[in-house]
């Protein structure tokens, strides 16, 4: 299963991808939400994303996720961020938020709950 990671800053990117794959998981890394659409828009293998909400560009991590509930309902969706938390009536449907920071078991976890 491929989960795609979208997230700005590098560290955190990495950190989070690098316990992914040690789980067994392929994962693509995007940065912002362009580049994060225009990867659906190439594979039909991604099962989950994992988004930061705070992202640089055209849209924030909310609205891509609603952008890939729309046009890829049966996508799993992670949200995070380390700021202001998202009121529930924001999250798309059937999606999950991890506050941060998080512990790599928690993305985890929430991953094998959509299993």
């Amino acid at each position: 299963m491929a989960i795609l990671v979208i997230e700005d800053e590098l560290i955190v990117r990495m950190n989070v991808s690098d316990a992914l794959e040690e789980h067994g998981y392929e994962v693509v890394q995007a940065v912002n939400a362009n580049d994060a659409i225009k990867i659906l828009e190439a594979r039909d293998d991604i099962r989950t994303i994992f988004t930061d909400i705070d992202l640089p560009g055209s849209m924030d991590g909310l609205k891509l996720a609603a952008a890939v509930r729309d046009r890829w309902p049966p996508i799993n969706i992670i949200i995070t961020t380390g700021m202001k938390v998202p009121h529930g009536n924001a999250m798309p449907d059937r999606s999950v938020f991890i506050a941060k920071p998080y512990r790599n078991a928690e993305v985890v976890d929430a991953i094998h709950s959509f299993e």
